[in-house]
């Protein structure tokens, strides 16, 4: 099996690459409105919002700043398939204005949007990223009531373009048991709270840097095998350092990915070199996870009857019968902006040594 990974370097708030009706799940962190380091990207965007700025109207930045993602998101609607889910890491802002501090919903505003576009707004989860800063609270500490409650979290928002998605021929429902998940991780990924700290993108150029999110490959990987089957295509419209189109590649799915700064593609071509080689560990980490809550069940005496067909180590459901992991092999460069993932072949993929990753 291969997957293919394109690199679009233009403005998303028109997805011209991208034809309609042709993406089975989207993840995306676009940039903050009213959290300052986004500012200048913003104002680039619509010269009036600078003017906003400078006038101290921050309500008003904040609606233009939305308006302009409003673009991209009517466009998402155009370009997914009947039945796809829509996934957008956002967190809301905090800003002062002549002494008044103020919070600027970012997650809400988003919501109304999709909601006014059709999509169907879904449970969202809450992404809290740990923090032991002694600093991290707001306002004038022990004295009431000057102090403000933390923000230390991030929103994943989910919607849905039109009905529940269906899988009616034998090859969708055969595809979609071979990408089932795990019963632990069940219970794990569909908690509206998790926990895992974000990381800073290494990037030479300061500028790039200073404008890349703090988004964690465990965010995207999760999502896509939560989401999406293999083979599916996962759409990133703020694609950045790449961190979707590497947790596509991992877990055998297609991506596109279209980010406006093209400043950002050599950086790319590092990660994806630095990076393709370990992206097989997830799959392996996700075995060994399982190993260890199988001996972990076993000890406390409750059974695990149902053995998976592909590694033939035990698994809590008859849905986990199926299900098969990808193991990323190689990835090449194959065309201007165009990426190939290579899997093991079925037979190294199950010689695996599944015991010793469970020590």
């Amino acid at each position: 099996m291969q997957t293919a990974h394109k690199f679009f370097y233009e403005d998303s708030r028109k997805l011209s690459a991208v034809r309609s009706a042709h993406i089975d799940l989207v993840i995306t962190s676009p940039p903050y409105p009213m959290i300052e380091m986004w500012d200048e990207q913003f104002c680039a965007l619509n010269p009036d919002i600078a003017l906003y700025l400078q006038r101290s109207d921050y309500n008003r930045a904040f609606e233009m700043m939305h308006r302009e993602l409003d673009l991209v998101w009517s466009e998402l609607y155009r370009v997914m398939k009947e039945g796809a889910l829509a996934c957008i890491n956002i967190g809301d802002a905090t800003r002062t204005n002549n002494k008044r501090f103020q919070l600027f919903a970012n997650h809400a505003r988003i919501q109304n949007k999709f909601f006014d576009l059709g999509f169907a707004v879904l449970p969202m989860i809450i992404w809290r990223k740990q923090t032991n800063a002694p600093n991290k609270f707001m306002g004038s500490g022990m004295l009431p009531a000057g102090a403000y409650v933390t923000l230390e979290h991030e929103l994943i928002l989910i919607f849905r373009k039109g009905s529940r998605r269906s899988f009616d021929s034998a090859e969708d429902k055969h595809k979609r048991r071979l990408s089932a998940y795990f019963w632990e991780e069940r219970n794990a990924w569909f908690s509206d709270l998790w926990e895992f700290k974000g990381v800073r993108q290494e990037i030479n150029n300061r500028e790039l840097r200073s404008r890349s999110a703090a988004y964690p490959f465990a965010l995207p990987f999760r999502l896509l095998n939560m989401f999406s089957v293999y083979g599916d295509t996962v759409l990133d419209p703020f694609s950045g350092t790449g961190t979707t189109a590497l947790a596509a590649m991992a877990a055998g799915r297609h991506s596109v990915n279209c980010e406006m700064e093209k400043g950002f593609s050599p950086a790319v071509k590092d990660r994806i070199a630095a990076e393709a080689p370990g992206l097989h560990i997830y799959n392996r980490e996700r075995v060994s996870g399982h190993l260890e809550f199988v001996a972990d069940s076993q000890k406390a005496g409750k059974e695990v009857n149902y053995f998976n067909s592909y590694f033939g180590f035990p698994v809590k459901t008859a849905q986990e019968q199926d299900l098969k992991l990808l193991f990323t092999a190689s990835v090449a460069e194959v065309g201007a902006g165009l990426f190939q993932a290579s899997y093991l072949e079925d037979q190294f993929a199950q010689a695996l040594d599944f015991e010793q990753l469970a020590l």
